[in-house]
């Protein structure tokens, strides 16, 4: 298989990315690419760089040094904007739900679909997001694009901003965290959604301080430290959740 051909296969390549803030380097020519249609697992103990890894590749922070990649071609001037043109959305911990408001009024706030007057096309609105959340994973007759995003259980909300990012034309949604303090049946869910979001070869970036779940639901894994990446490796090459945690001792212990 020739360079060309991995590079396009390549939603976003982050080559030798550094960010500083004053005197602190934050990341040090941190390398990572996400390919179409998988999950990876970003890992790494407090402190190692997770949150400005994340931040530099939706836009947010624009890197000092090195080189962003979008499907095959640089981009200069890196931003959020231009990220979110790339098709990458974030989900973050506290997930931006208003929960007083509906399933479809979430997913469609500040891009509601309107006649040439102003006035919202609630009924278009409201298949799509049914359609939207039957697509990513929910069973429930129970659960529909009226019910109030209050009532919902941590996991379905989750789902919720996932079915919001779809929405946003995602390929790729970096999830923050998300199941976090969440029960196993509703860990379970997540995964569910997750699990949905690549059978429609779209690709997902699990960040977790849990090693068990990120290690159940991604495909490769990659190991952050002191803001480098140091080891990343495929799911097929790792036994168990206690073998990726001791591959990532050893690794930061000897970095």
């Amino acid at each position: 298989m020739s360079q060309f051909f991995l590079l396009m296969e390549n939603i976003i390549e982050l080559n030798k990315v550094t960010k500083k803030f004053g005197g602190i380097t934050a990341l040090n020519k941190a390398s990572l690419h996400v390919k179409k249609g998988e999950v990876v697992g970003l890992i790494g103990d407090n402190g190692a760089g997770k949150s400005t890894l994340i931040k530099t590749l939706v836009g947010v922070y624009s890197p000092d040094e090195g080189d962003i990649i979008i499907r095959g071609k640089e981009v200069n001037s890196w931003n959020a904007l231009k990220a979110r043109e790339a098709g990458i959305e974030t989900v973050f911990q506290d997930r931006a739900l208003t929960p007083q408001q509906s399933i479809v009024k979430n997913i469609f706030m500040g891009k509601e679909l309107r006649y040439p007057f102003g006035f919202i096309k609630e009924k278009k609105q409201i298949n799509e997001a049914n359609r939207l959340i039957r697509e990513i994973g929910f069973t429930s007759k129970l659960i529909n694009a009226e019910s109030a995003v209050g009532n919902l259980s941590g996991g379905e909300r989750q789902g919720v901003a996932i079915a919001r990012a779809i929405y946003n034309n995602a390929e790729l949604i970096v999830l923050d965290e998300p199941t976090n303090n969440l029960s196993l049946n509703e860990t379970q869910k997540v995964f569910d959604f997750v699990l949905n979001v690549k059978k429609s070869n779209r690709s997902v970036l699990f960040i977790g301080h849990n090693i068990y779940h990120v290690y159940d639901i991604s495909d490769r894994f990659v190991i952050l430290d002191r803001g480098e990446v140091v080891h990343e490796l495929n799911k097929e090459n790792v036994s168990s959740p206690e073998e990726l945690m001791k591959i990532m001792r050893q690794t930061i212990i000897s970095h």
